[in-house]
């Protein structure tokens, strides 16, 4: 079977044209990134046979949905995917239960896949929470429990794909920060790979695996989360709040003075104390402005995290800006400093050096 996700588009839609090749990882969170305007929630629904492309190629699972050469479109009906809208649309006169229960019919005519979790009523309930809200109706619910009841009744369909359209943009900070562990443990417990539009740089650190990023309906770059990130040649490096996001897994606990050592591919940090087992992996970001560069391990410094890395990439950002590319260990980072320090470092391509990380966000 196929162990990937191959969409290739083309529309003309008047003023805009969407021109997508891309070969996308069956697992995972796979995140589409841009600003207004790129394409993603058109490619989203080209995905879901929502919107019919000129030319088109769409194959998962080793099935074909949709191929313009030869005249296959499987309507979205038969389409074994869910979908979640930036609004819940839930049905107003019934109940949570009755929402979930709606659309269950559909598993009859796409029996679960062998490798799918995905389907079980009593699992994805409790996987999102929703158990005592279960006999509410719509009305009684915030809006971060209305979007955890939209993703449950998508599950629920067993789906060989997961489509979520900026599912947190209508709701404020805090409900954005509830229902985000609640998307990060789906990533974690179910086998099923995920589609997700956003323009939220916070959502892209704290979910994706793989990051496809947009401009005017053509793809200006696809990769890891990691290493997509810090390209020097996207914009994503360059922004106030330029990250990267690294994947590690707690080493050991130093009690004595409330901290947790994590390890990484090449290396290790410390961390405020983390109430996790050894061997809990863990995704931490670090933003560029948080990274700064020395020659030499300072002999005195109250920052923790001095760790020697190499010069990968440099170049010259706005406002007096440079933007580095470095390597630590096995995994890239970004570091913002000014034009003039690196003049005073000389920094160049391939230079060895140390960098100091002043600090660490935990994002699951």
């Amino acid at each position: 079977m196929n162990n990937s996700i191959t969409a290739r588009f083309k529309l003309d839609y008047g003023e805009f044209q969407l021109s997508v090749n891309l070969s996308l990882p069956n697992s995972g969170v796979t995140v589409l990134f841009g600003h207004s305007g790129s394409g993603k929630t058109t490619l989203l629904r080209c995905i879901a046979g929502l919107q019919q492309a000129q030319q088109s190629y769409l194959e998962i699972n080793g099935s074909v949905w949709d191929d313009s050469d030869v005249g296959i479109f499987l309507p979205t009906h038969k389409r074994p995917l869910g979908y979640v809208f930036q609004d819940a649309n839930l049905f107003s006169h019934l109940t949570v239960r009755e929402n979930l229960n709606f659309g269950l019919k559909r598993i009859k005519a796409h029996p679960p896949r062998p490798s799918s979790k995905g389907g079980d009523f009593q699992r994805i309930v409790n996987l999102l929470g929703i158990e005592h809200l279960l006999d509410r109706m719509p009305e009684r619910l915030s809006g971060g429990e209305k979007q955890r009841v939209a993703i449950a009744r998508a599950l629920v369909l067993n789906p060989e794909i997961l489509l979520m359209d900026e599912p947190l943009a209508s709701l404020d900070t805090k409900r954005k920060q509830e229902i985000l562990p609640f998307l990060s443990r789906l990533n974690q417990e179910l086998n099923i790979p995920v589609l997700y539009v956003t323009h939220s740089h916070q959502e892209v650190a704290q979910l994706a695996d793989y990051l496809v990023v947009l401009e005017a309906g053509k793809v200006q770059a696809s990769g890891s989360l990691s290493e997509t990130l810090s390209r020097l040649d996207l914009p994503l490096s360059q922004d106030r709040e330029a990250t990267t996001v690294w994947n590690v897994t707690i080493a050991e606990h130093e009690t004595d003075f409330h901290l947790t050592r994590v390890a990484f591919d090449g290396g290790s940090l410390s961390l405020p104390a983390i109430e996790a087992k050894i061997g809990t992996p863990l995704r931490i970001q670090i933003y560029a402005r948080d990274v700064s560069i020395v020659l030499e391990i300072p002999r005195a410094t109250s920052i923790l995290n001095v760790l020697p890395a190499t010069i990968i990439d440099i170049v010259d950002g706005e406002s007096g800006q440079t933007i580095v590319r470095l390597k630590v260990g096995n995994q890239p980072l970004l570091a913002h400093i000014t034009r003039k320090s690196a003049v005073i470092l000389n920094l160049k391509i391939s230079k060895a050096v140390f960098v100091q990380i002043k600090g660490m966000s935990i994002l699951n």
